[in-house]
């Protein structure tokens, strides 16, 4: 019968971190005593069994140690944090709450206002969006046309992308809707300055959005390509129903943080002088002499901005989760 042979762990490999966990579980005690002190417990546990020789105890209370100082950082940090904002908005008599949070706030026939000038931005955004999403792909695929005679075409829809992304948006608001305005195209001649405005962020975030989808299709493996043109499909064909839906399910999370972005810059067509949200609470704020205007804007957009960021990281972490379990 052959013996099992465990081979032996050197001491010093055994050892437990001592002097860095006593340490950090030492300061933390002091810094956050709420869970700090079940560091500091821990930590002399630990010391203690290691001079008895019970490595294995000794190294579970380090552990504990260990993860009682991430909880004291994690959990004081945001007590501290707390208490700082608190002091902040009450000092001075609460000067600070009531410039950012004056009776206004509690004002209906204000909110009715801002939710009618939101309702512009909501809209200015969703058309927006669908037309960036066509947009966009066609420069994307534009970009991505084979061959030397498709070389003309590709340099324009690449000239397009870096123009359009290094542009300002404001900037690009300013040309289109004032430079289209005054030269009274016919194209564009019975547009009203809220399409002039769409225009502008159309082709803005149609350059951003078409390097997503071309990083997208280029993601695809040249072997799904190949696939389709061996079943006799063209190239357009195999793009459309083959490279182009697998490419789409890849970016939707990177497409959700690009529409994030568009939906906050609407507020940027305030300075052509639609009275959409920021508008109007800059109008609130001359007439209320308060700043609390601002601050509703910012809780319209927060109402709708967070939801679409949660889903934004639910659809990457469903993502890694399947390539984690492919």
């Amino acid at each position: 019968m052959t013996a099992s042979f465990t081979p032996e762990v050197p001491v010093a490999a055994r050892r437990v971190p001592r002097v860095l966990t006593y340490r950090v579980a030492s300061i933390i005690s002091l810094l956050f005593p709420f869970t700090g002190v079940f560091a500091l417990v821990n930590s002399l546990k630990a010391s203690k069994l290691e001079s008895a020789g019970d490595l294995e105890s000794a190294r579970h209370s380090g552990e504990r140690a260990r993860e009682w100082c991430w909880y004291s950082l994690g959990y004081g940090l945001l007590v501290y944090f707390v208490a700082f904002m608190v002091m902040l908005f009450t000092i001075r008599d609460g000067a600070l709450s009531k410039v950012y949070f004056d009776d206004v706030i509690f004002n209906g026939e204000a909110w009715d206002s801002m939710l009618t000038g939101f309702w512009i931005n909501i809209k200015v955004f969703v058309i927006a969006e669908i037309l960036v999403l066509i947009w966009a792909l066609l420069i994307a695929l534009l970009r991505l046309l084979p061959g030397k005679a498709c070389a003309p075409i590709r340099f324009v829809a690449a000239a397009y992308t870096d123009l359009f992304r290094s542009i300002p948006a404001i900037l690009v608001l300013y040309l289109i809707v004032y430079g289209l305005q005054k030269a009274r195209l016919p194209l564009f001649e019975n547009l009203d300055v809220q399409d002039y405005c769409i225009v502008a962020l159309v082709l803005v975030y149609g350059a951003y959005v078409s390097e997503v989808y071309r990083a997208g299709i280029q993601s695809i493996h040249w072997s799904q390509l190949a696939a389709a043109r061996s079943l006799g499909l063209s190239y357009g064909q195999s793009m459309r129903h083959v490279v182009v839906p697998q490419a789409v399910r890849r970016i939707i999370p990177p497409l959700l943080n690009d529409f994030i972005g568009l939906q906050k810059d609407t507020a940027l067509i305030s300075a052509i002088g639609i009275l959409e949200v920021l508008g109007r609470a800059r109008f609130i704020n001359n007439s209320q002499a308060t700043f609390t205007g601002y601050t509703m804007a910012a809780l319209l957009f927060i109402a709708i901005t967070i939801p679409q960021a949660r889903a934004a990281e639910w659809l990457i972490k469903r993502d890694h989760a399947k390539t984690r379990a492919g």
